[in-house]
C-alpha cells in the first residue's frame, strides 16, 4: 500500500503535525481520527496529503486511522464553540475585576474537569480571585498560564507584511533569540519600525539570512581600512574604505583627491587580506 504524509493538527490554534495516511482521499478542511500518545483524538487537515519522501519512510509516523462520523464531527465543533465562549467568559470576568489582561486562547480538557487559561499581561497580576470567579462560571479547576508576545501572536495567527502566514504560526517549532546585531550585520536600519513583527518583537526571519550576511562580511576589510584599488590601465591608487557592500561583495573606496569609487572586492588588496583568504581556505 502507497504511504502518504498529511498535515493534521488537532486545536484550532495548533499547529499542524505530519500524520502517515493510506489511501484515504482526505482535502483541507477534512476532520479525521488520528492516533495521539494517549489514545485517538479528531483533527483538522491543514495540509494536503503528499508522498512519502523516501528519506523519512524510517520516521516514526503516528496514523491517521479514519474520516470522523457526523457525530464526531458535531462534537468536535461543539466543543471548540464552547471553549470560544469560555474566551469571551474569562475576559469578561477579568475586565470585571479590573485585571489588565488579555485571554488568548482556553483549552478545555474533554476528560478531567479541567480548563486551561491562556493569557498574556505587560505587568505581574495576581489573578487568585479571577480563578475563583472563572471556575464558578466556567465549573471547572480552571489553571491559569501566562505566555508572552511571542507566543501571543502564535496563537492568534495572522498575515505578515511578507503577504504570507506568519513564520511562527506556520512553521518555526520554538523561538531562536533575535537581536540588533542581526539587523546590523544586514545593514538595516535600527529605527525602521519593519524591523518589527506583529509581536512588536524583532521579526523572526531576521535570523534567516544573518549568517549569510556574517559569512559575506567576514570577507571585506572594515571601514577605515588603508586600501590600495586597481584601476584601469593596469594602475593601483591608494585609498581608505569607505562603506561596504555585503551581498555585491565590493567596497567604496576614497581617494586622496576626495573623489570616490565603488570596486568589486577581486580588485582591492589591504593589510590583513591574505589572512581573511587563508581562514577561508581553512
Amino acid at each position: 500500500m502507497d504511504e502518504y504524509l498529511v498535515g493534521v493538527r488537532l486545536r484550532a490554534t495548533a499547529q499542524a503535525d505530519d500524520y502517515r495516511v493510506g489511501d484515504l482521499e482526505l482535502h483541507v478542511g477534512d476532520l479525521v481520527l488520528v492516533e495521539t500518545a494517549a489514545e485517538s483524538a479528531v483533527g483538522e487537515v491543514r495540509r494536503a496529503k503528499r508522498e512519502l519522501p523516501e528519506a523519512k519512510k524510517d520516521r516514526l509516523y503516528r496514523r491517521v486511522l479514519r474520516t470522523v462520523t457526523e457525530a464526531e464531527a458535531r462534537a468536535y465543533r461543539e466543543h471548540r464553540e464552547r471553549e470560544e465562549r469560555a474566551i469571551d467568559t474569562a475576559q469578561r470576568v477579568a475586565r470585571s475585576r479590573g485585571v489588565r489582561m488579555k485571554v488568548v486562547d482556553v483549552e478545555m480538557h474533554p476528560i478531567a474537569r479541567r480548563v486551561t487559561v491562556y493569557f498574556n499581561a505587560e505587568e505581574r497580576i495576581d489573578f487568585r480571585d479571577l480563578v475563583r470567579d472563572l471556575a464558578r462560571e466556567l465549573r471547572a479547576r480552571v489553571e491559569m498560564r501566562q505566555i508572552g508576545a511571542r507566543d501571543t501572536t502564535k496563537l492568534l495567527d495572522g498575515i505578515g507584511p511578507c503577504g504570507r502566514q506568519l513564520c511562527c504560526s506556520s512553521h518555526l517549532r520554538r523561538f531562536e533569540p533575535i537581536s540588533v546585531r542581526m539587523a546590523k550585520a544586514q545593514d538595516m536600519p535600527l529605527t525602521d519600525n519593519r524591523l518589527l513583527g506583529n509581536c512588536g518583537r524583532l521579526k523572526c526571519c531576521l535570523l534567516y539570512e544573518f549568517s549569510t550576511y556574517e559569512e559575506l562580511r567576514a570577507r571585506l576589510p572594515r571601514v577605515n581600512t588603508p586600501c590600495q584599488a586597481s584601476c584601469g590601465g593596469g594602475g593601483c591608487m591608494t585609498g581608505k574604505i569607505r562603506s561596504i557592500r555585503v551581498l555585491k561583495q565590493s567596497v567604496v573606496v576614497g581617494f586622496p583627491d576626495g573623489t570616490e569609487a565603488e570596486v568589486p572586492l577581486d580588485q582591492v588588496t589591504w593589510e590583513g587580506r591574505a589572512h581573511i583568504q587563508a581562514q577561508r581556505e581553512q
